[in-house]
């Protein structure tokens, strides 16, 4: 378990009288003290920025975390940011997650592409532009195995997709929040600069690589722009991020790649 906030940032977020409760999510390193949770920040410019987009953002039919300024109008104080807490819990309901995810890329469509957001430089950033064909640099590499070399293969069906590019959630698959008939919840946004489509799809691939979804749930969501090539995409952002990523398992290997098989046959 991680070290809880400090007294001082929890009393700089107005939760100073309350006992941390370490929370299972957030590869537990966040923390709920009362209605505010508190996480650990990496980036104090995509903290700050996504801070300040979502307590603006207007959207209905989803909650949504909102953030918590600190007494002195600060997002971040001595590494630590804070939101909300809303209720819930991880359920594997895809189509409604997916649903989701449009119905917040629909409200996020006319945000500006964020500064920090070119320069950033992490592994899942990495992946992704490497997916995209873009130009990439840092430490990480695919290998030279199975993996490798069906990743070289998908890369030869991409093809120019003609959509807009927007800010969107791209970690959506264990971040929507289900608590009854209350409407589904997002939390832990994690910013890119890409179609909405695009997030969808990797909801998809989640949902077959590690939530035990079918087929039909690409099926499901076939009418969507460029999804074939949208799918690609996501297949390459995740199998790139499994070759790379220092705790990748082999079983969570295998799956990455059982689950390729599947989607293989949607990406024509």
């Amino acid at each position: 378990m991680s070290t809880p906030p400090p007294a001082h940032v929890l009393a700089a977020f107005g939760a100073g009288s309350a006992q941390p409760e370490n929370l299972s999510g957030g590869r537990g390193l966040a923390f709920r003290c009362g209605d505010v949770v508190f996480k650990p920040v990496e980036n104090t410019a995509e903290s700050s920025w996504i801070a300040a987009t979502f307590e603006q953002l207007r959207v209905s039919g989803i909650r949504v975390a909102r953030p918590v300024r600190s007494s002195d109008g600060r997002w971040v104080v001595a590494g630590w940011s804070a939101q909300r807490f809303v209720s819930g819990r991880v359920e594997p309901r895809y189509n409604e997650i997916i649903e989701t995810s449009l119905v917040l890329h629909e409200a996020l469509a006319a945000v500006p592409n964020p500064r920090y957001l070119r320069d950033r430089s992490d592994l899942y950033s990495w992946a992704d532009r490497l997916a995209w064909g873009e130009p990439v640099k840092g430490p990480w590499e695919l290998g030279d195995g199975h993996g490798a070399r069906l990743f070289h293969e998908l890369a030869i069906g991409r093809k120019p997709v003609d959509l807009p590019m927007q800010v969107v959630h791209g970690d959506m698959f264990c971040n929507v929040l289900f608590a009854g008939s209350a409407p589904p919840a997002v939390i832990d946004i994690t910013p890119y600069w890409r179609p909405a489509v695009w997030s969808a799809a990797v909801i998809a691939v989640d949902a077959l690589s590690w939530g035990g979804a079918q087929t039909e749930l690409l099926e499901d969501w076939s009418d969507l722009p460029e999804w074939p090539q949208m799918l690609l995409r996501a297949l390459m952002f995740r199998l790139a991020v499994s070759l790379s990523h220092p705790r990748s398992t082999p079983s969570s290997m295998v799956e990455m790649l059982s689950a390729a098989e599947l989607i293989r046959p949607f990406l024509d």
